[in-house]
């Protein structure tokens, strides 16, 4: 994609929405980070439903250990492979306290060392917690920059280097939420919404999806 292609295409998406947000819901840094790591093959609302009452009782690193894995699976045990990620969460937790002093640190190195926690786990963290401009590459990410010629890459780091590389100012910042959310709603995987996309003239996907029957235009 061209480089005026590319500004035009956050261009319409930062205009669709202009202050895209995670849809994880947290109340601190640490909760996010919990979050993130819960998320993992599991959807951003399931998440969501599972974790209001444990973040309303279980705010920090020191109140999950004292929870307890067992306890932590009650909680979670409706999200998928809740066993492991409830090892994964105490074990992090004990991570912060001993090597942290119970604080997120704001460093992707240190973010990966922690149990449970991936690169994009750690880019997520980087840009919502601390405004970094990274690139949580998901799988609609992944989709989303392959299919519309955006940033193309056999694997999720080779599609993050080139949007590190490409996206321009000043989108970078809000850039991966802007495309999550473009391939959650509308660059669906099986059948995307082609005829009310607003990149649609720049993607390179072809064939383009046709409305559906009885579908007409929102009036501006």
């Amino acid at each position: 994609m061209k480089k005026a292609d590319i500004f035009a295409f956050f261009e319409r998406l930062a205009a669709a929405n202009p202050h895209p947000e995670t849809e994880l819901e947290s109340v601190n840094d640490y909760t996010l980070l919990v979050a993130v790591v819960l998320s993992a093959q599991a959807t951003d609302a399931g998440v969501n439903k599972a974790t209001r009452r444990l973040f309303a009782e279980v705010d920090t690193p020191e109140k999950m250990v004292a929870l307890g894995e067992d306890g932590l699976k009650q909680h979670i045990k409706t999200i998928g492979l809740f066993n492991s990620k409830a090892k994964n969460v105490i074990a992090l937790s004990e991570a912060l306290i001993a090597q942290h002093g119970s604080q997120v640190p704001e460093d992707r190195d240190a973010l990966e060392q922690l149990p449970g926690v991936g690169r994009k786990t750690a880019n997520v963290v980087m840009n919502v917690a601390f405004g970094h401009e990274t690139f949580a590459v998901d799988t609609h990410l992944f989709r989303v920059g392959n299919r519309t010629g955006l940033a193309r890459g056999k694997t999720p780091l080779a599609v993050e280097k080139k949007l590190e590389k490409g996206v321009p100012q000043p989108f970078r910042l809000h850039a991966h939420h802007w495309l999550i959310l473009h391939g959650r709603y509308i660059c669906k995987a099986r059948t995307p919404e082609c005829w009310r996309c607003p990149v649609a003239d720049l993607c390179a996907f072809k064939p383009k999806t046709p409305a559906p029957k009885g579908w007409k235009e929102p009036a501006v």
